[in-house]
C-alpha cells in the first residue's frame, strides 16, 4: 500500500526531479562542447612545421645564420609547434609521471591551455624532482624529472634545433637521431667492414660520465638556441628530499 505524501514532501520531490533535470542537462551541454584541441587539423599542423623546418636546413646549408635565427624564433612562437611540442609530452609514456608540481595534463581543454601558455617572455624553468631506479646490477642510477610545462618547451626548441642538427651532424652518427635505427648502423658497417682491405679490429671508447661533467659554458657557446632558456635549464638543478641542489656542471634538463 503506498502512502499518501502531503503537499510540502510533494513539493520537495518536485524539487528534486527539477535539479536532477537541469544537472543531466548542464551535464550533455559540457559533453557536446568540444575543447578547440579537439579541433586541431595534424596533418596541417605537421606539414606547416615541417615546412618551416626545411627553411631552417636550407638557411644553415646556405650558412645564411642571421635566417636562421629569424626562422627559429618564429617556430618557437608558432601555434602549430606549440601544439605538436605538447601532444609529444601527451604521447610519451612518461606523461602520467609529474615533476616537482605536481601537475598533469588529463584532458584536452588543458593540452589546449598548456599550448598557450609556452612562452618565452616570463618563462621560468623549475627544478627537477629527483627520484632513483633499481639498475638490474642491483645499484641506484638517479633520474631527474621535470615538470610537464618544462617538457614541452624543449620539445618546442627541439622543434627548431632539429633541422640545424640533421644540416650538421656526422652522417655515420645514427644514436638518438630521427628517421635513424639500428638497422641503418648495421648496414654501414657492413659496407665499412666486407672488403678485403677493412680493418681487422673494432675499438669501442667511451666518455666517463660526459653527461654529468659536460661544462655549460662549452653548451652555452655551442648549442644553436636561445642562451638565456638553455641558461635556465642547464641551472635548474633538483630537488630530493624536500632539499634543492644546484648544478654547477652536467646537464640538468638537457
Amino acid at each position: 500500500m503506498k502512502a499518501k505524501l502531503n503537499l510540502k514532501e510533494q513539493q520537495t520531490v518536485v524539487d528534486l526531479w527539477a535539479a536532477a533535470g537541469a544537472f543531466k542537462h548542464q551535464t550533455d551541454r559540457l559533453t557536446k562542447e568540444t575543447s578547440p584541441w579537439e579541433k586541431i587539423d595534424w596533418s596541417k599542423a605537421r606539414g606547416e612545421v615541417k615546412r618551416l623546418q626545411r627553411r631552417i636546413a636550407q638557411a644553415v646549408r646556405d650558412k645564411r645564420w642571421g635566417k636562421v635565427r629569424v626562422l627559429c624564433r618564429i617556430l618557437t612562437r608558432w601555434r602549430p609547434a606549440k601544439w605538436l611540442a605538447v601532444q609529444r609530452v601527451i604521447t610519451n609514456k612518461g606523461a602520467r609521471t609529474p615533476g616537482m608540481d605536481n601537475v598533469l595534463w588529463r584532458t584536452p581543454q588543458q593540452y589546449w591551455e598548456a599550448a598557450q601558455s609556452l612562452r618565452r617572455r616570463g618563462y621560468r624553468a623549475r627544478p627537477l624532482r629527483r627520484v632513483y631506479l633499481l639498475k638490474r646490477n642491483g645499484k641506484l642510477r638517479p633520474l631527474g624529472i621535470p615538470t610537464l610545462t618544462d617538457r614541452a618547451m624543449q620539445a618546442l626548441y627541439a622543434l627548431a634545433l632539429e633541422p640545424i642538427v640533421e644540416s650538421r651532424a656526422d652522417p655515420n652518427s645514427y644514436g638518438f637521431r630521427p628517421y635513424r635505427s639500428t638497422h641503418d648502423a648495421i648496414e654501414q658497417l657492413v659496407i665499412c667492414l666486407s672488403r678485403k682491405c677493412s680493418g681487422q679490429w673494432v675499438l669501442e671508447g667511451d666518455i666517463k660520465a660526459c653527461f654529468d661533467e659536460i661544462g655549460h659554458q662549452w653548451l652555452l657557446e655551442h648549442v644553436p638556441m636561445d642562451r638565456e632558456v638553455l641558461r635556465q635549464w642547464l641551472k635548474a638543478g633538483f630537488v630530493e628530499k624536500g632539499q634543492l641542489f644546484p648544478t654547477q656542471i652536467g646537464r640538468a634538463h638537457v
